[in-house]
């Protein structure tokens, strides 16, 4: 029994020593085994240097000043005489025309005859309203003659008939109130005579005379200084003139800081508008208290005759009244005639302007119907066994219409380029490469075996409005055999610069994201080291034909992956190439 447990641990020993064993010898070689699974890459420092950089593009050939051939009514193009490519002079025929009349010239004479029907309706109103009879002669006549006055004569004219009603207005309600003060007077006087006390009535009219007396004296003295105000005024705005006439020019501007003297008679000038504003207002003030002072005068005295009076002064009273009733007769028919006269003004001013603007009106069809006439003469010379000539020398770019289609105003039916106008193509370049060039350097085209006689000059360096803060648009002259719409690739620039990182183009890989570097990075293990694939972003600033230079998230001690013998994924582990 004790020998059977033995050979059984011996069988559990020896099968232990083989697993150990094998274990080991796994171990040992698994990493043999996976890196000869793994992707073999060869790899290259980034390094610095000097790149001698050729900024590549393509653009599509545009006109440099393209011009389009257009017709000026709608006709039908019976036949094409040219294609894209071919070279015409000026004059030389580009479309046969059908010959018939086109849509405008029935457009034209439809506007004609709807011309002459407004130009008959408004002869009809004018006739109407001059025939109606409630247009004055005179009115008539100032339309006619074209006597027509503006805008500024008509509101004086109103303004002055408006004083004159003013004026007859005053002086009707002056003898009204004068009347109606005679009439109290002498129904407070009676008829009877005899001794009266007048020392009341005779101090009321002698303080009523002192003051009106004062207050006259006052407005008198007013317009006195007034008018010597004026007189003044006029006398230095004449010695401003002849000082102006005299003195040197200076500008505008300078005139005040330039002259203290000129400046003083502009402070006396502005000193006597003041005074005569002043003295104005002062007047406007005093004459209405003058009149009401004259007629608490008037009443003072009154009353005094009255108390002074008899039969004798009642009789000189009466005929007083009688005498400013017959002026109220006559003052209020000169305000009737004034308030007529202002009417009929405003009835003639209305009726002149209505007048006038309808006689314009058709002086302005007439003109405008002799403006059709002729252009529908122009439409029908055109409509008749016409084509449509070369406009300039040049180069047909393209042809936009076939014989059987309907040209149209303002459309293009072709389009040429100008003898001796050059072509332009554009590409955009990021902001770096774009500092790297100037304006006026030749450009290199690729493939140029397949030109003759091409020169491409730079010509502008602008920001791209597709990404203005990253991107320059380069914009080239281009003469020689080539037409629009050709692409045209192109290499410009010739400058070397100095790098700090510089890769193999093969290094340079690209997907949706942009340009990126793989790098390669060691990690440490038990078994040894292994190394990582990983991704770098970059921009590539420069490039040749072998190299490139790159901006990014690197050192610039980092291997990069030139070559792989597998396809590559950041992350994953690869193994070097072995020298």
């Amino acid at each position: 029994m004790n020998e059977s447990g033995r050979k059984k641990r011996e069988w559990v020993k020896n099968a232990a020593i083989i697993f150990l064993s094998a274990l080991v010898l796994l171990t040992f070689f698994s990493n043999t085994i996976l890196n000869y699974s793994l992707p073999e890459v060869a790899v290259q420092y980034i390094q610095s240097g000097t790149i001698t950089a050729k900024i590549r593009g393509t653009g599509i050939i545009e006109s440099g000043d393209p011009y389009n051939v257009q017709i000026q009514e709608t006709r039908t193009v019976e036949s094409v005489l040219v294609k894209a490519g071919d070279t015409v002079q000026r004059g030389d025929p580009l479309f046969l025309l059908a010959d018939r009349e086109s849509d405008e010239v029935k457009q034209k004479e439809d506007e004609i005859k709807a011309k002459e029907q407004e130009i008959d309706a408004a002869f009809l109103a004018f006739e109407l309203a001059v025939l109606s009879g409630t247009i004055s002669g005179g009115v008539f006549q100032n339309v006619q003659n074209g006597n027509i006055s503006t805008i500024a004569q008509y509101q004086s004219r109103i303004v002055a008939s408006e004083a004159e009603i003013e004026k007859w207005q005053k002086e009707v309600d002056w003898t009204n109130g004068r009347i109606s003060e005679i009439s109290m007077t002498i129904e407070k006087l009676g008829y009877s005579s005899g001794s009266v006390d007048t020392t009341q009535e005779t101090l009321a009219y002698n303080n009523a005379k002192a003051a009106y007396d004062a207050k006259y004296e006052e407005l008198e003295r007013t317009r006195s200084f007034l008018a010597q105000d004026q007189k003044a005024l006029e006398e230095k705005k004449r010695e401003l003139e002849k000082y102006d006439a005299n003195r040197p020019t200076v500008s505008a501007g300078d005139k005040e800081a330039y002259d203290p003297e000129r400046q003083a008679l502009l402070n006396e000038i502005n000193q006597l508008e003041n005074s005569i504003r002043n003295g104005q207002s002062g007047i406007q003030t005093l004459q209405p208290q003058v009149n009401d002072l004259q007629i608490q005068r008037d009443k003072a005295q009154a009353a005094l005759a009255a108390k002074e009076g008899n039969k004798g002064n009642i009789n000189a009273l009466n005929t007083e009244l009688a005498n400013h009733r017959q002026e109220l007769t006559g003052r209020e028919a000169k305000l009737k005639a004034a308030q007529d006269a202002r009417q009929q003004l405003l009835t003639d001013i209305a009726q002149e302007l209505t007048l006038d603007s309808q006689y314009k009106g058709i002086t302005q069809l007439q003109a405008d119907r002799v403006r059709l006439q002729e252009e529908l003469g122009e439409l029908r010379a055109r409509a008749s066994g016409a084509s449509v000539d070369a406009p300039i020398a040049g180069t047909i770019s393209a042809v936009h219409i076939t014989a059987g289609q309907a040209a149209v105003p303002d459309t293009p039916i072709a389009t040429m380029q100008p003898e001796g106008k050059g072509f332009t193509v554009s590409f955009s370049v990021t902001n770096q490469q774009a500092s790297r060039l100037t304006v006026g350097a030749q450009a290199d085209l690729v493939n140029s075996w397949r030109y003759e006689d091409v020169s491409v000059t730079l010509t502008g360096i602008k920001p791209d409005t597709s990404d203005p803060g990253q991107k320059k648009l380069l914009t080239f002259h281009v003469t020689g055999d080539v037409v629009a719409g050709q692409s045209l690739s192109l290499s410009v620039g010739d400058k070397s610069a100095q790098y700090e990182m510089i890769v193999p183009n093969s290094a340079v890989r690209e997907d949706s994201n942009g340009k990126f570097l793989l790098i390669v990075e060691s990690k440490s293990s038990p078994l040894g080291n292994r190394y990582i694939a990983s991704r770098v972003d970059v921009e590539v600033v420069a490039s040749d034909d072998t190299q490139s230079a790159v901006t990014g998230g690197l050192y610039g001690s980092e291997y990069v992956i030139t070559t792989a013998t597998k396809p590559v994924e950041a992350g994953k582990q690869v193994r070097l190439t072995e020298n």
